[in-house]
């Protein structure tokens, strides 16, 4: 999800990790290599857009920490948010250490630094003016160690970010907070190994605070826990989680915490660069969705109550990015987790009425388009992940499907051009210049016609898939009724996905290219017609025939990678500003285009994905700080980096099934949740040997360019013959495809 929604308005500087500080911060006990590969600082930089963030948290836990910087040219740190509210959403209290006289200038100046050490599990810097600052997270509390130097004034700042909030001290060595942002409250407490000397606070609301420490060279330590029900619940989850006045224990505990997720796929082969790619991508599919249980009770800012729950309770996750590659990753590394997280949307569902779309902790944010909760549910199901209830959440997804309103960035009670949608089977598009007269329409977003019914065509699909396991197989006609709408807005003679008005006549003038506003949004969802051609996950082979078969199909493939921009990039960028990672019309660093490279699987050509994934995964997904092509959104980019290195991809979540691509080590070995471990081994494979010439799974030939998810789940090993030039005969064979793997 791209355009700036709310955002705070930070981004990433270089943390240049050097051998003698990575080597103070590790722990001293042995531990897996995989962790050393792991360099938050990749993508640091935005093409366009955002840049990622050098974040230190433990896998899926609430706390998570940054430096706050503008952009990665900026030399100077703003602050240290105590957590953050949601991946690239709302900071939550700032803190930073500050020396020297107190002056109106220092409430708000930045910190300039150097000698910065960053990994997932340590943080460490050289202030200016300061000395060194470390830090080290837990679940719900982390630990700041500060190290002032020098015979001079020497305070820690704490700020309130979203303006509503107070801070306050108790006694000599507490410090508590509050504030509120988008209906709900967060809050701190926090505890110092060194004594208040005296507190000075800016405005009147205590929103604003320096506490003084004395004017001696010392080292001064807070520990501190968040919470988002009450400052003394940020007390408890503090104490539970850190009772020393160490920094280490604290950092080898979050050590520890990261090397069971990332000792979990073990690689050999490839270079330096791409191991830091992989395991940085791995660390990036591990921040969302975030456990916000609070060791029996968490908030829930979907009945605005708090619940007593021994389970953990789940929030922040982006479905419109994260269904297509983060929760299918997930699916198959944590199903337990899965369980869980699904779990926590059908008690939002319950608690609100809605099944949310983009469920953070404030609630649900309604972002983008789609019902993708169908899609990663029933995902989740096909691939064996149990222990949720199945029928109260397909109520929900029906529900959402027929009575909810399928606008972009709503959710709610159906308008009438969802009324609109039932009847005719398509969203209607405005004519050029034709001006708004739905209300609920949003002024930026507009209808995103053509999007809205190709991805509500999947997910009605998913929904179809579900009903009989749910217990209504009466539904399934309708939801299938529904899947096919896709097929009301594909102009044959054209050849292009095509936004129709009212009265269905499509829309004119209309460039596939470049109409459509800023991102397409009248008709399509941040990119052109060229990408949402192939938007029909779920009915491929309908798709190819809607094209005049395999062979036209595969040529329109081949032509979305060639085709010219038909205008400068300045104008291109302008207006598709998502538009990020471009290879002719296609779209690397948007997340509807990942599919697209495997859809060769299914015209014939296996060799032409091998060669396309390899192309865009070297070209797009370096080691460095431009190596992300697109907005991250915490996990949705880079979980497909981790699926697309290992060989093999999902296309449509809600099939198990994992298409075979170009693997880009030797040998990969993935250690699953049942205790078994499935291995793809492709000795010699090379940005040369890139090509599979046969394959093998378990000793059995395999032909087809596919395997299955439970075939995975068996353990195992996929043997991959590679060589130089491809072997256009593997996996060719119409029936080889993996659309034969498509049910319903």
């Amino acid at each position: 999800m791209k355009r700036n929604r709310y955002l705070i308005s930070t981004a990433m500087l270089l943390g240049i990790v050097t051998t003698g500080v990575a080597q103070q911060q590790a722990p001293t006990a042995s531990g897996n290599a995989n962790l050393e590969f792991i360099d938050p600082t990749i993508g640091s930089v935005g093409l366009i857009l955002e840049p990622t963030r050098p974040a230190m948290y433990l896998p899926n836990s609430m706390v998570r920490v940054f430096p706050s910087r503008k952009d990665q040219l900026d030399d100077q740190i703003g602050y240290f948010p105590l957590t953050i509210a949601s991946h690239r959403q709302q900071s939550l209290f700032g803190f930073i250490p500050v020396s020297g006289e107190l002056t109106s200038d220092n409430w708000q100046r930045g910190l300039t630094y150097d000698q910065e050490a960053v990994k997932p599990y340590a943080y460490k810097v050289y202030l200016e003016d300061v000395d060194t600052l470390q830090f080290s997270p837990s679940e719900r509390s982390g630990y700041f160690s500060v190290g002032f130097s020098g015979n001079k004034p020497h305070f820690l700042r704490l700020s309130v970010l979203n303006n509503n909030g107070e801070l306050h001290t108790q006694g000599k060595r507490v410090i508590s907070g509050k504030e509120t942002f988008n209906g709900m409250s967060a809050f701190f407490y926090a505890e110092l190994n060194a004594d208040i000397i005296s507190t000075e606070y800016r405005g009147d609301k205590k929103q604003h605070m320096f506490v003084a420490l004395g004017n001696k060279s010392q080292r001064v330590d807070v520990r501190y826990g968040v919470s988002f029900i009450s400052v003394e619940k940020a007390k408890a989850n503090l104490q539970r989680e850190i009772n020393v006045w160490n920094i280490k224990p604290v950092r080898d505990r979050a050590y520890e915490a990261w090397q069971r997720v990332i000792g979990g796929i073990n690689v050999k082969g490839g270079t330096e660069a791409q191991k830091r790619v992989f395991y940085t991508s791995l660390y990036r599919s591990y921040e969302r969705m975030v456990d916000i249980n609070e060791y029996g009770q968490y908030y829930s800012a979907y009945d605005h109550k708090v619940h007593n729950s021994g389970s953990p309770f789940y929030v922040d996750n982006w479905l419109w990015d994260t269904y297509i590659a983060l929760e299918p990753l997930q699916t198959l590394l944590n199903p337990d987790a899965q369980v869980h997280k699904i779990n926590s949307y059908i008690a939002m569902y319950e608690q609100s009425g809605w099944m949310p779309s983009f469920a953070v902790a404030h609630g649900d944010m309604p972002c983008m388009t789609g019902n993708h909760a169908a899609a990663w549910i029933a995902d989740a199901w096909f691939k064996g992940v149990r222990g949720f209830d199945l029928a109260k959440a397909y109520e929900g997804l029906k529900k959402n499907s027929l009575q909810a309103t399928l606008l972009p960035w709503r959710n709610g009670p159906a308008t009438s051009l969802d009324s609109f949608y039932n009847k005719h089977g398509y969203m209607p598009a405005l004519k050029p210049g034709e001006k708004e007269t739905v209300k609920e329409v949003h002024d930026f977003e507009r209808r995103q016609a053509v999007a809205v019914t190709l991805e509500n065509s999947y997910d009605d699909w998913c929904i179809a898939q579900l009903a009989k396991a749910a217990g209504h197989p009466e539904d399934v006609p309708l939801f299938l009724k529904r899947a096919a709408n896709y097929k009301n807005v594909f102009r044959a003679d054209k050849g292009f996905m095509w936004p129709k008005d009212a009265e269905g006549k499509w829309i004119e003038p209309f460039d596939p290219k470049f109409s459509g506003g800023q991102g397409g949004r009248d008709y399509f969802t941040e990119n052109n017609a060229y990408t949402y051609n192939w938007d029909v996950k779920h009915d491929l082979q309908g798709l190819f025939e809607l094209m005049g078969g395999r062979a036209k199909a595969e040529e329109k493939l081949d032509n979305l990678f060639r085709e010219n921009l038909g205008r400068s990039k300045y104008q291109l960028w302008y207006t598709f500003p998502d538009a990020t990672g471009l290879v002719g019309q296609f779209v690397m660093g948007n997340e509807p285009s990942f599919h697209i490279p495997y859809l060769y699987n299914y015209t014939g050509a296996p060799w032409k994905t091998q060669k396309r994934i390899r192309m865009l995964l070297d070209t797009w997904y370096t080691d460095n700080l431009f190596g992300i092509p697109g907005d991250e959104d915490g996990g949705g980019m880079t979980a497909y980096v981790v699926f697309s290195m290992m060989g093999f991809c999902p296309v449509t979540p809600g099939i198990p099934v994992y298409n075979i691509g170009s693997p880009v080590f030797e040998e990969i070995s993935i250690k699953l949740a049942n205790g078994k471990t499935f291995t793809v081994s492709a000795p010699g494979s090379s940005g040369t040997n890139k090509y599979i010439q046969s394959a093998m799974l378990n000793g059995q030939t395999l032909n087809k360019p596919w395997f299955t998810h439970d075939e995975l789940m068996q353990g195992g090993v996929l043997k991959l013959v590679m060589g130089e030039q491809p072997n256009k005969q593997w996996g060719a064979d119409e029936k080889a495809s993996p659309v034969s793997a498509i049910g319903n």
